[in-house]
């Protein structure tokens, strides 16, 4: 299935349109994820040049094709692209990055919680988790302005880029954190 014979995922809600990435937002994604601090927090190649995004986008489509991820530019209007929300429907998890001058405006809990009830709702999954840092004090924020708690389960101890990140798993259930 192509990207023209499957449904488009749009979401708005709370002052947000969450929609799939286009074309014309690569050069837009240098601006947003070409940045020490969502290198250091997140997977994303650094630096995050033009091919590194072009590459991302073609990701983020055969995923989209094959079922894997909803992978959504976070807008105000339904243009310009102020960060992105994601959800990997093979790991129930969602992940999340706002451009260095986009935030302070809550826009990854609005966003998170859009993309939550669509998990909920339509992917039909009842528990949704991220994995965050004990110290990333942003992201821990965010879970909680988005509804999710800590979970006792053990850590998960992974290496990206040589730096290894202990991960504590946030979970939402449906039904509950709204």
């Amino acid at each position: 299935m192509t990207i023209d014979e499957r449904e488009q995922v749009r979401l708005e809600g709370d002052g947000l349109v969450l929609r799939e990435w286009r074309d014309s937002d690569v050069p837009l994604m240098v601006g947003l994820f070409d940045n020490p601090e969502v290198a250091y927090w997140t997977p994303l190649v650094s630096p995050f040049d033009l091919a590194a995004a072009q590459a991302y986008l073609e990701t983020a489509r055969r995923t989209a094709e094959i079922g894997d991820r909803v992978q959504l530019a976070i807008t105000v209007d339904g243009e310009e692209p102020l960060g992105e929300v994601l959800l990997s429907r093979s790991h129930n998890s969602l992940g999340y990055a706002i451009g260095p001058a986009h935030r302070g405006q809550a826009l990854a809990s609005r966003a998170l919680r859009l993309l939550t009830d669509y998990a909920h709702r339509v992917a039909g999954i009842k528990q949704v988790i991220l994995e965050i840092e004990a110290d990333n004090a942003g992201s821990v924020a965010v879970a909680k302005a988005a509804g999710y708690v800590l979970t006792e389960r053990d850590p998960v101890v992974v290496v990206d880029k040589g730096r290894t990140c202990t991960l504590y798993v946030w979970e939402h259930l449906s039904g509950f954190g709204r």
